[in-house]
């Protein structure tokens, strides 16, 4: 874990945390397999697991840079503001590419989790039977989360903690897109795009001196839930932290194993040739969430058509996702020997 970093490290590592960002909010893309290629994923994890019994104390105790320097806390604060600036800017921007060119957003995602693949499996040395298995385990786990069917929407809030706690797994396990599981849980559209709305409005409406959207109760309920689901984020964070700095300790070729396959089986998830399939009631009618929007059921996947141009200019971006992967990877490597 490095103690001191330059300006353009911090440049970098907020970089970092805007594409873990960006790569959380995409359904079937990992804000950890980011960390991973980009080679910050154990100090990652480490920082995280340093939230214990320890820190807490120098905390009460008032030893605040003792605290600040136990948990890593310039790194997590670069990394983590990276992400809360990418939920109101990059997202943004993909949210409306998502819209108006979805089959080339797809096509690049798809490229870059192809050159994830590359970059991570290229120095992994298969062994034995066994690294062959957990291989092979991570691809099937992949490959049945991305054919699951989503649930109806549901803003419980003790539902959206828990909603916080799965869907953080998609920056502590690679591969695992925790956008793509709360699409299963029903809660994609109000926990990443109305909540998140709601505060961005609400900020904007305060700057501005106007209160009041503290009349709105659909407002204060999607910052209701907002909150709850941030709760639920932080609380997974931590705690699956905890868990993987063991893993990785004790199991690490296991683990590798495993997240080398369930990358691979995310590729059904970002397959960019699909259809949506809606939500139909009993008289065959598309049903619609409380904003309009019709609900998604699940994708139906096809093979691309060779004789359109829109199948070949995805095949370019798909190489460009590739290109973008391989070319972070060697900055990285090369910022490191520098």
């Amino acid at each position: 874990m490095q103690s001191t970093r330059t300006v353009s490290d911090k440049i970098f590592l907020f970089l970092k945390g805007l594409a873990m960002g960006a790569a959380n909010k995409v359904p079937g893309v990992s804000g950890g397999v980011v960390a991973f290629v980009a080679g910050f994923y154990e100090e990652f994890i480490y920082s995280l697991q340093k939230f214990n019994l320890k820190s807490l104390k120098l905390l009460f105790n008032g030893r605040f840079r003792s605290f600040f320097q136990y948990i890593n806390a310039k790194f997590l604060f670069l990394l983590i503001l990276g992400m809360v600036f990418s939920y109101f800017s990059v997202s943004k921007l993909l949210d409306y590419l998502i819209e108006h060119f979805e089959l080339y957003v797809w096509a690049s995602f798809f490229g870059m989790i192809i050159g994830s693949i590359y970059y991570i499996g290229k120095d992994f040395e298969i062994k034995s039977l066994r690294t062959i298995i957990f291989i092979i385990l991570g691809v099937l786990a992949g490959l049945s989360i991305s054919f699951l069917k989503p649930a109806t929407e549901n803003d419980h809030l003790l539902f959206v903690f828990f909603c916080g706690i799965i869907s953080v797994s998609g920056m502590t396990l690679p591969g695992l897109s925790g956008s793509f599981i709360l699409i299963l849980l029903g809660n994609y559209v109000l926990l990443l795009v109305d909540s998140v709305n709601a505060l961005y409005d609400t900020i904007a409406d305060v700057l501005k001196g106007d209160f009041s959207f503290t009349k709105d109760l659909k407002r204060i309920r999607l910052l209701e839930v907002l909150t709850s689901f941030t709760a639920g984020s932080l609380f997974g964070l931590i705690t699956l932290s905890h868990l993987l700095n063991y893993v990785l300790k004790h199991y690490k070729k296991i683990t590798f194993s495993i997240i080398i396959g369930f990358i691979t089986g995310s590729l059904g998830v970002v397959w960019p040739w699909k259809e949506k399939i809606f939500k139909k009631n009993n008289m065959g009618e598309v049903l619609v969430d409380t904003n309009g929007d019709p609900v998604l059921d699940n994708y139906s996947r096809y093979l691309p058509e060779f004789s359109e141009i829109s199948t070949w200019v995805a095949i370019f971006f798909i190489i460009i996702g590739i290109l973008i992967v391989l070319s972070l990877a060697w900055y990285g490597r090369q910022r490191k020997t520098t």
